[in-house]
């Protein structure tokens, strides 16, 4: 089993570069498939689920060709082939193949998603808006089966604010007859980012960003070349590395706007922040004041770093409360965080974080994406050796992360040999 080794103690200083977004790629590449020729999306990040979805492309009959940080896809050999299992099973975004291979071919068979395990994270809203678009949808032996005769412009109000859910319908409607109107949609930047890959692509769209989005359909779409955002969550993870054992860290190749709300509880925990163009400065040689979390949709703070923040304020002078709104289930990190002496106690939604609490190296599991980059926080801060499993679901999100934090100074590396992420969570 592969390991992941921490020494704590070690200060950071120096730059990090940030990659592509995690959250835009995976819903960027199955977007391709409404291409009548050849897509180029660049500054992809390098992560395990970008080649699952490179694999699922393939699936289907595209031609895909992966360098480094590039993707050209070929969707002109692709064709409705039913995807009921294996490859979709081992992450969440899997679903984007929905709307994508519904848009294009009016039909799909889609197995029903994995990902990290979060709690409910129902796919409702994505079949609403398929549904009112004119798709029969039917769930058969753990798979979604897809069908229209002929997709329609309607007005969906999404009864959730739901990324996945914006995108979805984004897809399925951009070659629709007529006019779509989502209500309801979520703001996230990742959204803008897929709709300018389509307008790129042909399509007309307008609104993204906003809470409310105006697809008008088209007959075909083109290839084009398109460039991801930077990743907000791999920048604000590393932020939060910096403000809790940094000497002076230049976080770049970031838009400091998609972290304002990290950027504000940082300063408000007394971290000295600097913000740039494209970079973001965080420098710390102050106690941490301790303060309340509580995360929300985009702009809001990100559910997505609430884990990773958890980690930091154990560290803080006094007592804070973070209380999560968004997913159900995204407090599995405390209790690896309490076998590195973390002082948390959870009731319902909020966890309760004691502060000035050294924390102790200790063998610990990553169960999920960022529940592992919470660990990492942790095991930066901590006394002695951290020991982290489960070095798959880290893999799924950050690019390079030993690399890029030895290069600030880190004393971080693997053991053992990497296992089987079949699972995908």
């Amino acid at each position: 089993m592969e390991k992941l080794m921490i020494e704590g103690g070690h200060r950071l200083e120096g730059t990090i570069e940030i990659n592509g977004a995690k959250n835009s790629a995976v819903a960027l590449i199955p977007a391709a498939i409404l291409a009548d020729s050849e897509v180029t999306i660049d500054h992809l990040p390098h992560i395990s689920d970008v080649g699952i979805l490179a694999e699922l492309l393939e699936e289907i009959g595209g031609t895909v060709n992966l360098t480094e940080d590039t993707m050209t896809v070929d969707p002109t050999g692709m064709f409705a082939m039913p995807l009921p299992n294996g490859r979709v099973k081992k992450l969440r975004a899997s679903y984007y193949f929905m709307g994508a291979m519904l848009g294009k071919f009016k039909k799909a068979v889609i197995g029903l998603p994995g990902g990290c395990n979060l709690g409910p994270r129902p796919i409702d809203q994505h079949i609403k808006g398929f549904e009112a678009l004119g798709a029969k949808v039917t769930n058969e032996q753990g798979a979604i089966y897809l069908q229209a005769d002929e997709l329609k412009g309607a007005s969906i109000y999404l009864d959730v604010v739901s990324v996945g859910a914006t995108i979805n319908i984004m897809l399925a409607a951009a070659k629709a007859t007529g006019t779509t109107l989502i209500e309801n949609a979520a703001k996230e930047p990742e959204i803008i980012d897929v709709a300018t890959l389509l307008t790129n692509m042909g399509a007309k769209i307008k609104g993204a960003g906003t809470n409310v989005i105006r697809i008008e359909g088209v007959e075909s779409l083109n290839g084009c070349r398109h460039s991801i955002i930077p990743d907000r969550i791999e920048a604000g993870s590393y932020m939060i590395m910096a403000a809790a054992m940094g000497k002076r860290v230049m976080i770049d190749n970031v838009i400091p706007l998609h972290l304002d709300s990290l950027i504000s509880k940082l300063r408000e925990m007394g971290v000295n922040v600097e913000t740039g163009d494209d970079s973001v400065t965080i420098s710390n040689g102050h106690k941490l004041k301790p303060v309340d979390l509580k995360t929300l949709v985009y702009p809001g703070f990100a559910t997505d770093l609430q884990q990773p923040f958890t980690s930091l304020l154990t560290e803080a002078d006094g007592p804070s409360i973070v209380t999560e709104t968004v997913y159900g289930a995204r407090f599995k990190h405390v209790d690896e965080l309490r076998r590195m002496g973390a002082e948390i106690k959870v009731e319902g939604q909020s966890a309760l974080i004691s502060g000035r609490i050294k924390l102790k190296g200790a063998s610990v599991k990553a169960t999920d994406l960022r529940a592992g980059a919470a660990l990492v926080v942790a095991g930066l801060m901590a006394e002695g050796v951290t020991e982290i499993s489960g070095v798959q679901h880290i893999d799924r999100g950050y690019t390079y992360l030993e690399e890029k934090l030895r290069k600030v100074g880190a004393n971080i590396w693997r053991e053992g040999t990497p296992e089987d992420t079949e699972t995908g969570q």
